[in-house]
């Protein structure tokens, strides 16, 4: 169960904030070390994790399943999105809800949401209903080993396709054994891999809104990709030439995680619950209706794999 003090660690980092921002208005100067590690740590972070991801283990793992993963993300994303807007939600809420249900949940949403300009509120209400899924799945998922008689590989893919984040996947496929564990991580370190295009496309979006005629036939569209998405391909094409020593891999992950959690409770600090009052329930429909969704469609998926 590896994967249960890092969930609870980013849980607890973002409750924690919130709650204490319901009883105490952060002044001017806590608020720029808030706005410090709620953005730039987090984004260190996102670069760090590119150096657990190898392209050269994405490419042999076959055309056919890479393209169930594409497919999956991208009818999940669209879904959701459209979900959510159905449930009243802000177009922003709605695009953070997406990504962290379709991509790897909480990294996600913190990763998009500097893009698209998104308020605290918005960052920390879909993070915190989508932690607390993320949780549940965990959980329960393994419940459908027996009940849908699955095979390891299938349960890894259904696993990989479902969960949000990697260590939550290392955590769910343990009952299945090690193959389930190499499978599942696999497919779930492919998801990831996709908030990078995704970014990229929300940024491209996201600046033509803002600009107008004449500033957006200017646009340099390289300068549109996130620093961090940028650092992130480049450490995993270092990883994907085994310059990295395993040593270095895991001192980069320990880092970003912990990275990661710190900035997780400084968006909490960014939050009045008060106002998540009035959002709660349409988020928590819409995010879990949407990952119902996506366990149907991953285990039709799997049923083309054995």
């Amino acid at each position: 169960m590896l994967a249960f003090p890092y969930i609870g660690a980013l849980v607890l980092a973002i409750l924690i904030g919130m709650m204490i921002r319901t009883f105490w208005t952060p002044s001017e100067v806590w608020q720029t070390g808030i706005r410090f590690s709620a953005k730039q740590l987090l984004e260190v972070a996102v670069t760090l994790l590119g150096a657990s991801i190898s392209f050269a283990t994405i490419a042999a793992s076959g055309t056919p399943l890479i393209a169930a993963i594409v497919a999956t993300v991208i009818v999940s994303l669209s879904f959701t999105y459209f979900l959510s807007r159905m449930f009243g939600l802000s177009k922003n809420l709605s695009i953070l809800v997406a990504c962290g249900n379709s991509i790897c949940g909480n990294s996600a949403i913190a990763t998009v949401a500097p893009v698209i300009k998104a308020a605290p509120e918005d960052v920390a209400s879909s993070i915190s209903f989508t932690a607390i899924l993320g949780v549940l799945i965990v959980v329960g998922l393994p419940l459908l080993i027996t009940a849908m008689n699955l095979s390891a590989t299938q349960f890894g893919i259904l696993a990989g396709l479902t969960v949000y984040a990697v260590p939550q996947v290392l955590a769910t496929t343990i009952p299945a054994g090690l193959a389930s564990v190499q499978i599942g991580t696999l497919v779930k370190l492919i998801r990831v891999l996709m908030l990078a295009p995704i970014v990229m496309t929300l940024s491209v979006i996201s600046s033509d809104r803002s600009s107008t005629g004449e500033q957006r036939s200017g646009i340099r569209y390289f300068a549109l990709v996130p620093w961090f998405i940028v650092g992130f391909l480049v450490l995993a094409s270092i990883r994907s030439f085994g310059l990295f020593p395993e040593v270095v891999v895991t001192a980069f992950t320990k880092v970003a995680v912990f990275l990661t959690i710190i900035s997780m409770a400084a968006l909490g600090l960014g939050v009045d619950l008060r106002l998540l009052a009035r959002v709660g329930g349409r988020v928590t429909a819409a995010v879990t209706l949407s990952l119902v969704l996506l366990v149907l469609m991953s285990l039709v998926t799997v049923q083309f794999f054995k």
